[in-house]
């Protein structure tokens, strides 16, 4: 089930929260780094609308891997991003850009994903915004 892992992040490069929805189970686990895990469209949606807000990223150099019966999948990719405004419990935003590894794992059920987990070095990513 590459594709529907692929599809997914090319809605998270256009900044398509609905096109990221779209690839979900209706009882998706979202398990972000450093947080609580969220379940749900609505949770997932109402995350990314946050991010979208505080962040602009793009990810590139790609990389998706799937096991033979497509129900899991992996991705490693960079994240290009800007720090536009000010997440709770963070350094202040003012513009700063960073580059960052990071990786996301997947439960694909159906033909939709199941559960997304995202791993990034949250202490990089502080000293490449607070630098």
């Amino acid at each position: 089930m590459m594709e529907i892992v692929a599809r997914y992040f090319e809605a998270f490069n256009a900044g398509d929260v609905p096109g990221m929805v779209a690839c979900l189970s209706d009882d998706v686990a979202h398990h972000v780094n450093e947080g609580q895990v969220r379940t749900g469209k609505t949770a997932f949606a109402e995350f990314c609308t946050h991010m979208n807000r505080c962040y602009r990223e793009h990810l590139s150099d790609m990389v998706i891997l799937t096991t033979p019966d497509g129900t899991r999948a992996a991705a490693e990719y960079v994240v290009n991003g800007t720090y536009l405004a000010t997440d709770a419990g963070l350094p202040a935003a003012h513009a700063q850009t960073y580059v960052l590894p990071a990786g996301s794992f997947f439960d694909i059920q159906e033909g939709r994903i199941c559960r997304v987990t995202t791993y990034y070095n949250l202490a990089d990513w502080m000293a490449q915004v607070s630098a």
